[in-house]
């Protein structure tokens, strides 16, 4: 028999969503004081370069000084150059006026 028509309430509890309340399986955010960046750099010239660029953008990372490896800013790479959204200016349709300035159709003009 169903819940609905003969209970005033139900047999068993509504489940609880992860969508439920407040997210606690977030990741923080890299570059703050909970989830310093890691950086490697070859030379103390570089680590001052990248200390500016950090200052600049409000960011906080551990910086370390290996002149035998290899410089590793991938993280900052990352946060710096995020991906844009490309954005295509529209094609006027057939019938409307062409934008080169000809009193002409785009059919007849440029199309």
């Amino acid at each position: 028999m169903s819940d609905k028509f003969f209970f005033m309430g139900r047999k068993t509890p509504k489940p609880k969503h992860e969508s439920y309340g407040f997210n606690t399986k977030r990741t923080q955010k890299s570059g703050t004081s909970q989830n310093p960046l890691n950086l490697t750099v070859v030379s103390d010239e570089r680590k001052l370069e990248v200390e500016a660029i950090l200052e600049q953008h409000g960011l906080l990372a551990n910086i370390e000084v290996n002149a035998d490896g290899v410089e590793d800013i991938i993280e900052l790479d990352g946060i710096l150059n995020k991906p844009v959204t490309a954005r295509i200016e529209k094609t006027p349709n057939r019938n409307e006026p062409c934008p080169c300035g000809s009193a002409k159709k785009y059919k007849k003009c440029c199309g």
